[in-house]
């Protein structure tokens, strides 16, 4: 039997990156998937967000694998829309056991606006995720796992003194507040929380001239800042797919509370 079989997961971000990753590799350990995504542009992200037809393209990668998909454009910011989104899934699946926080944005060089962007989509956000989801996961009492997507910038101070790029090292590390205060609220519910806190990953969100642009603006400046341990430049989005699939199995069945580097030795290396 599939290590996921019958179980349902809730994932956004999931047009494509690592949320399309996750969804796929949740697909083929036999889960059923729930995937939103915001399929819009914001302002101050210098670089283009998914579009509907990216999260078309999820569907059809979940469904090639044999699993079910209900797919909706929700944005993270609105909680009523998202817990909206997640019904719809509800309502086809009738249970809920995974909930995977990826949605991010990563307006690095951007003003106040990406200060109040990346705060709002990437620490509000998964707060509403967690919160539109957490009485489905207790509902059906067998237990559940959540998974918040943070980053080695949540565990280390890197980065530069550009509004968006401060509010995403606070959003991130903000992130490990969330997963460790959730994990001791639902432990009696047998439902685990982690995060995972991968390095640089060959998504769009990293692979774009904006992005490109500000990583070689802190390469300059401080040269040790930059780098992983390991000799790989970028890690691929299956990388942390992989460790999601490991934490919401029963093969991490014991594991709560911990904040997970994917990182290619990169924190170890500061």
């Amino acid at each position: 039997m599939a290590p996921l079989e019958g179980k349902v997961a809730f994932i956004t971000g999931a047009a494509r990156g690592q949320g399309r990753a996750e969804a796929v590799r949740l697909a083929a350990d036999g889960a059923h998937i729930i995937a939103v995504d915001i399929c819009g542009q914001i302002a101050s992200v210098p670089y283009p967000l998914a579009t509907p037809d990216d999260l078309a393209a999820t569907v059809k990668l979940v469904e090639d694998t044999g699993a079910r998909i209900v797919a909706r454009e929700a944005d993270v910011r609105d909680q009523d829309g998202l817990a909206a989104a997640l019904q719809a899934g509800l309502d086809e699946f009738g249970r809920l056991d995974i909930v995977v926080a990826n949605a991010g944005i990563a307006p690095m060089q951007s003003g106040r606006e990406g200060w109040r962007d990346v705060i709002d989509v990437n620490l509000t956000g998964v707060y509403h995720t967690v919160d539109v989801a957490k009485e489905s996961l207790i509902a059906h009492g067998g237990g559940g796992s959540i998974v918040l997507t943070s980053s080695v910038a949540g565990l280390i101070g890197v980065g530069s003194d550009d509004p968006g790029a401060i509010g995403y090292v606070a959003a991130k590390h903000g992130i490990v507040g969330l997963m460790r205060l959730y994990a001791n609220l639902l432990a009696p519910h047998n439902i685990r929380v982690n995060s995972v806190h991968p390095a640089g990953v060959d998504t769009p969100m990293i692979n774009n001239d904006a992005t490109r642009a500000w990583l070689g603006s802190i390469a300059e400046k401080s040269p040790q800042e930059m780098g992983n341990a390991l000799p790989v430049q970028v890690l691929q989005p299956e990388d942390i797919a992989n460790a999601v699939a490991w934490l919401v199995s029963d093969e991490a069945r014991y594991l709560t509370g911990v904040a997970l580097p994917v990182d290619a030795g990169s924190v170890n290396k500061r």
